[in-house]
């Protein structure tokens, strides 16, 4: 069969379905969340990846049950495009070569996936494990009284503590620090490389893309164990990294000896979308409440897909994360369109590319249709289709307004929810860009559970009186903002940045970076949370970190590492650009 053809017939069955639930009823109803979901989360959509022919058929499914429903599209005849990376892929032109000796693509070296595509042709100087640390805990320099400015840095994989996760070497052990200790110290270019301690088996690392489209700055090579002895002449990594295990010191040495290389590595990238729909309001109508969910899930899974079984290639039906909440967008916004008597707008947004960093809406608050300060309130709905027998419903950004907390135990009057709050705006969800901006967001969610990005995550377990509730709950507390006399009193609640995945820093200057960036030209600031040294250095929103102590901050690894090095009560320099100009801010730590 055709892709053209399979395309056809996935269209017709699109448009059977949007038949067979024709909208006769503005009531929110299990029959209709039920239909939503089947169809979403259907083996025909494939997990609904973005940049594929089944999301296109998910958003304009979306986008058809939105005009169905009686609201206006709005945008790109309903859409908001956008492009996003989705994979990385080698180029022709990478080749690894000294001597006579020529490496082997894959075989003998491989690049990093956030290796800047360069030539270089230099002297290689081997830095051990690559550390510059000087600590009350560790005192450790493999830069120490060796030249490696324009040169290749030859640097061991992990630490001498590997198997210790709460080492305090951990810290410094990451790739990226490494690649940027090395920038510090004038390195042109870096290669890798596995002691036998760390990985017995020598695999080359792949080229993962970490959902930062930003580069390393310099090129960044994985060689082979065998590789690097026969360059090394006399000198074997296994040797090289038992002695600095054992000396916990440097043990580093010019080779003397050249290395060619080229890297090239490409960007995949694709368009996907947001799915856009408006109901005009009366005397308030230019101040508009949104609600929003995310429609895009992992596809197929696999590696790197964020899949909790990365090792099955199997559709990701996404059912519950997040067809439920897309199912009750769609039910509340064909609700609140059937009214006429609505004081403010409505602005009902699917967003794409959620889970590869929230970037729907992060390119939505960053390129909004509307002014920002339109924007009075925001209500997400991620996973609302696994309530418990309890009735357990979680509810995020409860502080993000003076109103919220109270306003919502009122709508929950009758006592139908068990309701968790959760005073934070930043989380996990598309809600985050919107408290980036100062809205007062609301994120509902029936919670997690062990179906969460797998392939059972199906149509079959959702609980569609549960569902219901909550996008009954929903529509009220819609209604409610729509209609109230005066608009919610934005306030911070928790620090406008996301929390690390392990490692925990010891210092934070209090901001909320963007994520997002594809240049190297500094963080972004996105927002600064009160009381925080940021603030108190006079740093602002909109802001652009370009240094830390003189030292470069090109992207959000070059900052994370930075931080790590920083000590309480000390004061350092950040530079940042604001209007184009230079400013040079004191902040006190």
């Amino acid at each position: 069969m055709s892709k053209k053809f399979l395309y056809i017939l996935l269209g017709l069955s699109t448009l059977f379905l949007l038949d067979s639930c024709r909208i006769e009823n503005p009531e929110i109803t299990t029959q209709e969340i039920n239909d939503h979901i089947q169809y979403l989360a259907s083996d025909a959509l494939k997990g609904r990846y973005p940049g594929t022919e089944e999301s296109m058929l998910a958003a304009n499914y979306i986008k058809n049950n939105f005009v169905k429903g009686g609201l206006e599209a709005i945008g790109e005849k309903g859409f908001q495009k956008f492009k996003v990376v989705t994979a990385i892929t080698a180029g022709d032109n990478n080749s690894l070569q000294f001597g006579e000796y020529n490496g082997v693509f894959n075989v003998d070296y491989a690049p990093f996936s956030y290796t800047k595509n360069a030539n270089l042709e230099a002297e290689v100087v081997f830095v051990g494990y690559g550390f510059s640390i000087d600590t009350d805990k560790i005192k450790w320099d493999d830069y120490a009284n060796i030249d490696v400015v324009g040169k290749w840095v030859l640097i061991l994989m992990g630490d001498p503590e590997t198997d210790d996760p709460d080492s305090p070497f951990a810290q410094y052990a990451g790739e990226r620090d490494k690649v940027i200790t090395a920038k510090d110290k004038g390195a042109a270019g870096v290669l890798f490389v596995n002691g036998p301690v760390f990985d017995k088996g020598d695999k080359l690392i792949g080229l993962n893309f970490d959902k930062t489209r930003s580069n390393a700055g310099i090129p960044v090579i994985h060689i082979k164990r065998d590789f690097a002895d026969a360059f090394l002449e006399g000198k074997t990594i296994e040797e090289l990294e038992k002695l600095a295990n054992e000396k916990r010191a440097s043990v580093s040495f010019a080779s003397e000896k050249s290395i060619n290389a080229t890297t090239d590595v490409q960007q995949q990238k694709v368009e996907t979308e947001n799915v856009l729909a408006f109901i005009e309001g009366n005397e308030l109508k230019d101040e508009i409440i949104v609600l929003g969910a995310h429609w895009d899930h992992l596809g197929m899974g696999g590696p790197n897909s964020g899949s909790r079984m990365p090792d099955t290639v199997a559709v990701h039906y996404g059912a519950d994360d997040n067809a439920s909440g897309v199912a009750g967008i769609l039910e509340v916004a064909e609700k609140l369109a059937q009214q006429k008597d609505l004081k403010r707008s409505v602005l009902v947004i699917a967003f794409g590319a959620e889970e590869m960093g929230l970037l729907g809406s992060g390119y939505f608050t960053n390129n909004p249709l509307f002014e920002l300060k339109q924007l009075k309130a925001m209500v997400n709905l991620d996973m609302i289709g696994r309530l418990k027998e309890d009735h357990s419903m979680m509810i995020s950004g409860t502080g993000t307004s003076v109103e919220g907390e109270t306003l919502l135990k009122n709508l929950n009057a009758d006592s139908a929810f068990i309701m968790s709050m959760q005073p934070e705006g930043f989380g996990p969800s598309d809600h985050a860009s919107f408290y980036a901006k100062d809205i007062p967001v609301f994120y509902l969610s029936s919670g997690a559970h062990d179906d969460y990005h797998t392939p059972f995550d199906q149509a079959d377990r959702i609980n569609l009186e549960g569902a219901k509730s909550i996008a009954d709950y929903t529509y009220n507390l819609m209604l409610n903002l729509i209609n109230r006399e005066e608009n919610l009193t934005f306030q911070e609640a928790g620090p406008k940045q996301r929390a690390s995945g392990g490692r925990r820093y010891k210092i934070t200057l209090g901001i909320m970076p963007n994520f997002t960036s594809a240049e190297n030209n500094g963080l972004g600031v996105d927002g600064i949370r009160k009381g925080g040294p940021a603030e108190g250095a006079g740093m602002k929103k909109g802001d652009r970190i370009v240094a830390i102590n003189g030292l470069p901050v090109t992207n959000i690894y070059e900052y994370m590492s930075r931080l790590n090095k920083l000590e309480a009560g000390t004061t350092v320099t950040v530079d940042v650009i604001r209007n184009n100009e230079k400013v040079v801010l004191l902040v006190h730590l």
